[in-house]
């Protein structure tokens, strides 16, 4: 599977990822794009982030931080699907990465109709702003 983000490296500026199904992983797939510097984030944390989440079914966004305003979305890394907690999980603040998510780790066969559909791969652009 292929994904590119544009503005890949620049954090000030929403990502803009488009991907090319062709084979789809198992297991969640983790790629840095932008190493942080800062903190590093752990399950048991609350952490800041900015994202956006692409259907690789129909490439379609179904949900963006960047989109609603550009604010941060704050909430506590263990209580998110899998496939966040442990993507973003050894992350550190200042950071960006690609997180390829597959059904098991995402919302699974019930998905979220009408926006994520039953057994959906996912891929998100997940910049990490704070941990605390």
């Amino acid at each position: 599977m292929a994904v590119t983000v544009e503005n890949a490296e620049d954090l000030t500026r929403a990502p803009g990822a488009s991907v090319t199904p062709d084979t789809l992983p198992s297991d969640l797939d983790i790629t840095d794009l932008v190493i942080g510097g800062g903190a590093e984030a752990k399950t048991r944390d609350t952490v800041q982030v900015q994202y956006q989440g692409i259907r690789v079914s129909d490439g379609g966004e179904f949900d963006s931080s960047w989109s609603r305003g550009g604010a941060p979305v704050e909430f506590p890394l263990g209580q998110v699907i899998d496939g966040f907690k442990l993507g973003i999980s050894g992350m550190r603040e200042g950071g960006r990465r690609i997180l390829v998510v597959p059904p098991h780790q995402g919302y699974g066969d019930q998905g979220v109709p009408p926006v994520i559909p039953a057994g959906a791969h996912l891929v998100f652009v997940v910049d990490l702003v704070k941990v605390n």
